[in-house]
């Protein structure tokens, strides 16, 4: 499958990257296209900190039985700095070329971090989602923006996620009295089915077995590369 040209180069500012997040962020659609989900992917970045050495990682799985079908990763360095908000300026790239790597093109795919639920409507999910023209979901452990109510304690239970006076998300409860994660639609989804989506891939553990088994893979690709790297 042909990856679409790319929207843009990655070597900017801060304040060019601000300013695009703003436009691209336009240009994404909370609309799941008329197809059924047989593939399901999950995809990770893992680094040490102040390392600019990521090491990026998709795992298919299939759906709604969830079984393991193809992983990949990739190693790179990156230019961009650790900062919130930004993210997907550092990851995005390495994520890409992972994708491009696959054998199999996944219905949708998990990100581990924001989608429409971010200051200015472009995080991980959204942005990855635009690059790739895929159907992408965010699914965060922890809050970036927004708030909510009280999540009741039992597995299923969700709220909104309200930022500045509009839905962007389900805050979900994905095991009994555990934390919940925080689930927005990317691109090319809508907020119900992405956390109707997140709610099918947990059948034992707080985070979807797509992101956790690709959480998983990078990093024991990135302690693998420690070793090989270390001084004698």
């Amino acid at each position: 499958m042909k990856l679409p040209d790319p929207l843009h180069p990655w070597d900017l500012s801060f304040q060019e990257a601000k300013k695009l997040q703003t436009t691209l962020a336009r240009e994404v659609r909370l609309a799941f296209p008329k197809k059924s989900i047989r593939t399901i992917a999950g995809a990770d970045v893992s680094f040490d900190r102040f390392s600019p050495v990521l090491h990026a990682g998709i795992v298919i799985l299939s759906y709604p039985d969830l079984k393991v079908l193809e992983e990949v990763w990739v190693t790179q360095r990156t230019t961009f700095p650790y900062v919130p908000g930004y993210l997907s300026f550092r990851e995005a790239p390495a994520v890409i070329n992972a994708y491009k790597a696959l054998k199999t093109h996944p219905d949708v795919m998990i990100m581990d971090g924001q989608g429409i639920a971010h200051p200015r409507g472009l995080g991980l999910a959204s942005h990855v989602g635009l690059f790739l023209n895929l159907p992408t979901i965010g699914c965060a452990k922890s809050l970036l923006v927004g708030e909510h109510g009280m999540v009741p304690t039992e597995k299923g239970a969700m709220v909104s996620l309200i930022f500045n006076g509009k839905e962007v998300g389900k805050v979900v409860r994905t095991r009994r009295n555990v934390k919940p994660v925080f689930v927005s639609p990317g691109h090319l989804m809508d907020t119900n089915l992405a956390a109707e989506i997140i709610l099918s891939c947990c059948p034992k553990y707080r985070i979807p077995e797509p992101t956790r088994h690709a959480h998983r893979l990078v990093n024991k690709v990135r302690k693998e590369y420690k070793e090989s790297h270390a001084k004698v």
